[in-house]
Parts: C-alpha cells; sequence; structure tokens
C-alpha cells in the first residue's frame, strides 16, 4: 500500500509507481550533471575568454530573440484567440511547427528560405544588403524562429480566458480598441504574457540545432553559449559540464519563478470580491446632499428598430428610464448587446438625439454599460476604473480624477477610491461601476441588473440616489432588472420581452393593474392562468374552467390574473357564493413580511399561491401536505387579452 495520496483517495499503485520511475528518468541527467562538475575550477571555467563571450553574445541574442518575438508574437497571440479567419487552423500548426520539428531541419528550412541561395535571402541582400548566414542577426533569426511559439501559445491561451466583457466595457466607455489593448487587454494577460516572454528568453537562450545550421558557429558572431558546450564537450568535458550547469541552472530558475503557470490563465478577481466584515455588506457612507447631478444641456431622445433575434422599436424622450423585464431567454441582454453593437444576433438601427450612430464603432456611440457582475477593471482601483471613461475621451488626469471621485462620493463609496476591485464587497464593486458608467457622461446608459448584488437596506439608499441621478439625467437609460421594485420606483415605463418580442411597453401603474405575460405577473406576486376564452370563463390548458365576472369573446386568448390575497384556503368544501372551487395539497408554506404565502398544487387547477395571515394558517393546522379547498370568486379574477 502506497502513502501517495491525491485529494481524499490514496494513489494506485499501479499509476504510483510508473509516476516514479519517470520522475527518476528526469532526475537522473540532472543528477549527473551535478556529479561530475569540479566544483573547484568551476569558477575558472566560467570566466575563460571563449565562454564570457559566448555567455555575451547568447544574452544578446535572446534578449533580440525575445524582442522580436513580443513585436510578432503578441499580435499573432491576439489573431488566434479572437479573430475567426479561413486557414486558422494552418495557422495555429504553423505556430506549433518548430517546437516539433527537429532543430537542425528548422536550421536547414531556415537556410533554404533566407539564405544566400534561398527564396528571399538573394532579395535581402541586393536590396538592403542583408546577409543572415554566418551574422549575428542570422541567430536572432533563428532563435526566434524555435523560441516565439512559446510566446504565442502563452499569451493565446491568457486571451481565450480573459472574459470578452471587460473590453467590451472598456469600449462602451469610450476607449477605442488600441487604447483597450493596451489599458484593459495586456494589462489583465499580463501573467501569461510575461510567462511566454520567461519561456521564450530561455528557448532561445539554449538555442542549438538551428543556430549551428543557419548561422554557422563563428567565434564573436555566431558561437553562443550551447555552441560552446558542443566545442568544449570535444576537448575540454569538465569545461563543458560547468558550462552546461550555468545554463542548467538558468532554466531552473527561470521555471522556478514562473511556478508552473505555463497557460498564462488572467488574473480576474473581481468577481469574487473580498467579504466585508460579518460576511455582511456594511452600511454606505452618507451621500454628501450638497453633490447634484451636473446640469445638462438639450438632451438626446432615443430611436431604435432592433431586428434579428429581438423584433422592436423602441423610441423615448429624454430623461426616460425603461425598466426591460422577461423571462431568461426573453432576449433581455441581447437587446442591451444590440443597442451597443457587440451583437450578431441583433441588429439596432439607433439614433440618439440628431446622431445616427448605427455605423459608429462602440466606443464612439456615447452608449455606457454596466453588465451584472460591473467588469471593473481588476488592475485599476476604484477611483482610476471610474476616471476611465473620461480619460478615453480626453479628459485631463487631474480633472478626470476630481470628477470620478466626486461620483464615488455621490454613491457613497468615496472612501473607498484607492482600493482594487479584489478589496471590494460585492454591493461596493456595484456601486463603483454605476459610478464609472455615470462619469463617462454616456447618452444612453444600460444596467444590466445593476443592484443585486446589494442587500436590502444599502439598495434603497442607492435606488434612491440612482433615481436623483436619472432624473438630471439628458439621455435615456434601459434597466434589465428581475425586481419590481426597481422597475416600480426606477422606471418611467416598463419594456416586458417575450422570445425577443416586446408583449407590453407601458407606464408602470398599468404594468402592475393589467400584466400581458404570465412572467411578469409571477414577478409581481400574482397567479397568472394563459387559457382560451369560452362562453362563461376561460379554459385552462390542462382540461380545467375558471369562471370569470366579464367573459371575452369565445375563443379569444386570455391571460387571467388572480391576486394571492383573492385565494380563500379551507379545510372543508366552501359553500356560499365561490364560483370557483378546487380540491389541492399545500406543498409550500414561506413567509413574506407579516403574512404567509401557501402553494397549493391540485388535479383541477395549474398551481395556485394563497395570501393569509399566520394566525388563519394555524387555525387550519396548515402543513406541507395538508389537503385544503380553495376558492377564487369570479370578480376578484381580472382578464387580459393576449
Amino acid at each position: 500500500m502506497t502513502r501517495l495520496r491525491t485529494r481524499g483517495t490514496r494513489t494506485p499503485l499501479v499509476l504510483a509507481l510508473p509516476a516514479l520511475l519517470a520522475i527518476a528518468f528526469l532526475l537522473m541527467p540532472l543528477i549527473g550533471i551535478l556529479a561530475r562538475t569540479t566544483w573547484g575550477d568551476l569558477g575558472s571555467h566560467l570566466t575563460t575568454p571563449g565562454v564570457t563571450e559566448a555567455l555575451q553574445l547568447s544574452l544578446l541574442v535572446s534578449f533580440w530573440a525575445l524582442a522580436l518575438s513580443l513585436l510578432l508574437g503578441v499580435p499573432l497571440a491576439w489573431l488566434l484567440a479572437r479573430v475567426d479567419f479561413p486557414g486558422k487552423a494552418l495557422v495555429r500548426s504553423l505556430v506549433l511547427l518548430p517546437m516539433v520539428l527537429p532543430p537542425t531541419v528548422g536550421g536547414v528550412a531556415l537556410l533554404l528560405g533566407f539564405g544566400r541561395r534561398g527564396l528571399l535571402g538573394p532579395w535581402l541582400e541586393s536590396t538592403f544588403g542583408i546577409t543572415l548566414p554566418f551574422h549575428t542577426s542570422g541567430a536572432v533569426v533563428a532563435a526566434t524562429f524555435v523560441a516565439m511559439p512559446f510566446l504565442v501559445i502563452s499569451l493565446e491561451g491568457a486571451l481565450g480566458g480573459l472574459r470578452p466583457r471587460y473590453e467590451e466595457t472598456a469600449a462602451s466607455l469610450g476607449a477605442s480598441p488600441v487604447r483597450v489593448f493596451f489599458t484593459v487587454t495586456l494589462p489583465m494577460v499580463a501573467p501569461g504574457l510575461i510567462a511566454g516572454a520567461a519561456l521564450t528568453w530561455a528557448r532561445a537562450l539554449g538555442e542549438f540545432g538551428a543556430t549551428i545550421t543557419f548561422a554557422g558557429n563563428l567565434p564573436g558572431t555566431t558561437q553562443t553559449l550551447p555552441l560552446q558546450v558542443y566545442l568544449l564537450l570535444q576537448n575540454e568535458p569538465e569545461a563543458a559540464t560547468s558550462v552546461s550547469l550555468l545554463l542548467l541552472a538558468i532554466a531552473m530558475l527561470v521555471l522556478i519563478a514562473l511556478r508552473g503557470r505555463w497557460t498564462g490563465v488572467p488574473s480576474d478577481r473581481s468577481h469574487k470580491p473580498a467579504p466585508a466584515a460579518g460576511d455582511a455588506e456594511p452600511p454606505p457612507a452618507a451621500v454628501p446632499q450638497n453633490l447634484k447631478a451636473p446640469a445638462v444641456e438639450g438632451g438626446w431622445p432615443l430611436h431604435a428598430e432592433v431586428t434579428g433575434f429581438n423584433e422592436l422599436t423602441l423610441d423615448a424622450e429624454p430623461g426616460t428610464t425603461i425598466a426591460v423585464v422577461g423571462p431568461n431567454g426573453a432576449g433581455k441582454t441581447t437587446l442591451l448587446r444590440a443597442l451597443l453593437g457587440l451583437t450578431p444576433r441583433a441588429h439596432a438601427a439607433l439614433r440618439l438625439g440628431d446622431t445616427d450612430v448605427t455605423g459608429l464603432p462602440p466606443h464612439r456611440r456615447g452608449v455606457a454599460w454596466v453588465p451584472q457582475d460591473g467588469a471593473l477593471f481588476p488592475h485599476l482601483n476604484a477611483l482610476a476604473n471610474t476616471a476611465y471613461g473620461l480619460r478615453a475621451q480626453g479628459v485631463a488626469r487631474a480633472e478626470a480624477r476630481r470628477d470620478a471621485q466626486q461620483w464615488l462620493d455621490r454613491l457613497g463609496v468615496g472612501h473607498l477610491a484607492h482600493r482594487r476591485p479584489a478589496q471590494l464587497s460585492g454591493g461596493q464593486a456595484q456601486r463603483v461601476a454605476l459610478a464609472r458608467a455615470l462619469a463617462a457622461r454616456p447618452r444612453l446608459l444600460l444596467l444590466d441588473e445593476p443592484l443585486a448584488a446589494l442587500d436590502q437596506t444599502t439598495r434603497a439608499r442607492v435606488r434612491h440616489t440612482l433615481r436623483t441621478h436619472l432624473d438630471g439625467f439628458g439621455g435615456v437609460c434601459l434597466i434589465v432588472t428581475h425586481d419590481p421594485v426597481e422597475a416600480v420606483s426606477l422606471a418611467d415605463r416598463v419594456l416586458v420581452l417575450d422570445e425577443g418580442r416586446a408583449l407590453q411597453d407601458a407606464p408602470p401603474a398599468e404594468v402592475t393593474r393589467h400584466p400581458r405575460s404570465p412572467w411578469v405577473a409571477r414577478m409581481l406576486g400574482r397567479n397568472a392562468w394563459p387559457g382560451t376564452a369560452t362562453g362563461n370563463g376561460l379554459a385552462l390548458p390542462g382540461g380545467g374552467r375558471l369562471v370569470v365576472a366579464d367573459p371575452l369573446p369565445v375563443g379569444t386568448e386570455a391571460l387571467a390574473i388572480i391576486a394571492p390575497e383573492a385565494v380563500a384556503v379551507h379545510r372543508d368544501r366552501p359553500g356560499g357564493s365561490p364560483r370557483n372551487v378546487w380540491p389541492g395539497t399545500v406543498r409550500e408554506i414561506t413567509a413574506t413580511g407579516s403574512r404567509l404565502r401557501i402553494l397549493v398544487t391540485s388535479q383541477q387547477a395549474p398551481d395556485l399561491v394563497a395570501e393569509i395571515t399566520p394566525q388563519a394558517a394555524a387555525e387550519l393546522g396548515l402543513a406541507d401536505g395538508t389537503s385544503v379547498w380553495t376558492s377564487v370568486k369570479a370578480t376578484e379574477v381580472v382578464i387580459v387579452t393576449l
């Protein structure tokens, strides 16, 4: 029985023994170098003129190879990670080819491509006077050829692991693609870039086969340290062992420094904010009352015609806030991304004020976006995050930071200006994201579940602050939400989507009274039964019937809305006036404020939610599994045509 353990279980002996043999196999050559090194002569071996000259040349060649790899490999890695194009698989195979190709074969290929008799060699020599073979530049080319794939692979993996929402959010704040690449993308994939660069440099430092085949072995010109080892091995094996030990030590130091971060997965801890003390959102700092929303001159009415997965036309006057609601998959986020110009699923012909921005890229539309998790840039603190949009628009650094601090103060997180996203709680990070979007001075503001990460107390305060600033906002704001309180308190209109189409677009009070979607009715806490009108009521899909006070024309598709408080619960079949009576079974009891919500299932009707007092529930002896009768008066049923 072996003592090796994996996480939570023992390692099978049949796997442990081959693994130990593999470790011994890899370790033995290293032990051989250490055992055969003449430690007393190590200093003299490494300081001979030939070795020092070769070391200097190796460092020169390896750093030039690293520079060329960065110059050519970073754009290539971005292309492979972010762009789909014909022949992409072939290009990736070309990148990997030097890693699996024998180095001497690579040297022959370089000679036939760039040598004096190669395909490009004569042209390079006649046009630019460049001769690569038997020149230091040839050693650089050979080292770059075999080492650059390490950078491309590492960086491509990092770019592939970076969630696009960071770059999309930066673009919505007004940053051009080049600015996004240098201020967001590269900093966030820095671990992958550093890992790839270190491996590239180490591989270039140790390159032998392609160099000797393509560039030759000229002392002081192309004789790098690995070539020096090859020569010493023939005449001075002890010195060759000492120089090999030096190269081994350099390679091990690089690998130890990287600590296994070969793939370079980007650091993305902003979606795992540090919890506040007590695992609860701390009370927000008092919002200064003397800070008002900036005055807006004029305004930017909205006109959008959305086609594709979403099919709708949207018009709104400046200062309008629209709550977008609907079930999962209804097209809410697709609508926002269409307005941003970020999705092929839907296209938005968009006009903001007098400007048609349909053909403009996202960073020039004046449309700011706050995704569900805020997408704060993890390498910037809260103040720099908030100032990002202003800086992207050309605002001076001092002015941008001053305005950013004011917005953070307005949202009660000014005291957190110098914290990074990983040091913020979920609620704090969401308020910083809101401040960043508002500070960017957008013409159209898109908020995707902006208050979802906040606790109830903080949500109420931030909702009030947001409402204050939306009142002075000169553009249009769209808020995707599942919270009926947010829809009613923040929005002037509620847009109900289902499968990409608008079912209802009306003031909150109208949607509350007459919801045209079962999902919205349930979101508002009501029972919603779709059906077909009959002579005296509604025929339900499951075969049941609902009697109503004001029947619709026969065959009309309609939605019956029943308030939970209109549902009566009995232990025995009720008598008297109720026209709708069904037997059922209690399946769930939940507390809602000072009342209880009772879910009753029945074979004769859809699931029904009733709302009663705790005292009534105790008198009825209700519990999960209790048999009951429910009743609804015909006059309590509201019918909405679909």
